[in-house]
């Protein structure tokens, strides 16, 4: 087809958008989506510092990006308010305790990448009131966060069970908790992983007990708009480093030392003798990058979750295949 312009005219030219990957490095920094407080996953401390799982998953990309950790903002977000800061470019990712659900990733314009931990839904209680199932949870005022999967489970389990119960709903997990701390609720409902981190933050947390069971799968781990493959590539196989890092024994005290190994595949993940991270628009080095400023899968989780921290979480499901657990990274070649 011709086109014929009119003297003086100037052709307009179609600007291909940008990715996200050249809006982080325009900017210079990540923008990141997280909780606004669950101790083990992304919790400020009074200095505004921020620590957890989530937080360190953040990291760990601005480390692939830019060889350096701290070019993140952390942005809280409330349950009600995640969705809409990751559909409006508020946010680059979503590293907040969310689950992955088919009508998440298929009809809100996302993507689920990986998870990164792997959950389910518990119930903590009094011991004073000497509950030791679900099953005497019958007539209970349960206190559970709005616009939760949460919310959901609690309904679909006491429906089927054919038992009744008082939901008291709260906009974030933080008003729940309070509430609960308070007796405006018999139970508190969370992701078992949050009820660990929130009896901490009890005013008696040696009087609570959280119950046996659990009521539900919760995949956690990070979420990105859809229309941009690269940007995905690069959040998931920022998780898939961090795990094979911690398979080949890559820590952060060694990465350097590892780096003049002879093995062909660490030499193949650190970058020596290929250069992988250019199909995701990084670096040869970029495994290395996460590793040395970060730490590997099972540093993060020790660091944040583990046996010496107050939550003292076991690997569990978290642990890596060959260990038991789900943890699996396809290979980085």
């Amino acid at each position: 087809m011709a086109v014929f312009l009119v003297p003086g005219e100037r052709l307009a030219v179609a600007q291909t958008p940008a990715t996200t990957l050249e809006k982080v490095k325009a900017r210079g920094h990540l923008e990141c989506g997280v909780s606004q407080g669950v101790p083990g996953f992304s919790s400020p401390d009074s200095a505004g510092h921020w620590t957890g799982l989530d937080v360190d998953f953040c990291r760990a990309i601005a480390a692939a990006i830019f060889d350096h950790p701290t070019k993140v903002r952390m942005l809280p977000l409330s349950p009600t308010d995640r969705f809409t800061a990751l559909q409006s470019g508020l946010i680059d990712v979503l590293a907040r305790n969310t689950t992955w659900t088919l009508q998440r990733d298929a009809s809100l314009g996302f993507n689920f990448s990986v998870v990164t931990y792997f959950d389910g839904q518990g119930f903590m209680v009094r011991k004073s009131l000497n509950v030791k199932s679900l099953a005497e949870l019958s007539d209970a005022s349960i206190c559970v966060g709005a616009g939760t999967t949460t919310e959901m489970n609690l309904s679909d389990y006491f429906r089927a069970n054919k038992m009744k119960y008082e939901p008291v709903v709260f906009g974030t997990g933080d008003e729940a908790l309070k509430a609960y701390d308070a007796g405006r609720c018999d139970v508190l409902t969370a992701d078992a992983s949050a009820l660990n981190a929130y009896r901490g933050k009890l005013q008696r947390p040696d009087d609570q007990v959280v119950l046996p069971e659990i009521i539900s799968k919760e995949p956690l781990g990070p979420v990105v708009r859809h229309g941009d493959d690269q940007w995905l590539d690069i959040v998931k196989w920022t998780h898939f480093a961090m795990l094979t890092a911690e398979e080949l024994n890559i820590t952060k005290a060694n990465v350097d030392e590892m780096a003049r190994s002879d093995r062909p595949e660490v030499r193949r993940v650190l970058g020596i003798d290929n250069n992988g991270g250019q199909s995701l628009g990084l670096t040869a080095d970029w495994v290395a990058r996460i590793v040395r400023q970060v730490g590997n899968y099972g540093e993060v989780f020790d660091r944040n979750l583990g046996p010496s921290t107050p939550l003292k979480i076991a690997r569990g499901l978290n642990a890596q295949w060959s260990k038991g657990g789900l943890q699996y990274a396809p290979p980085i070649r």
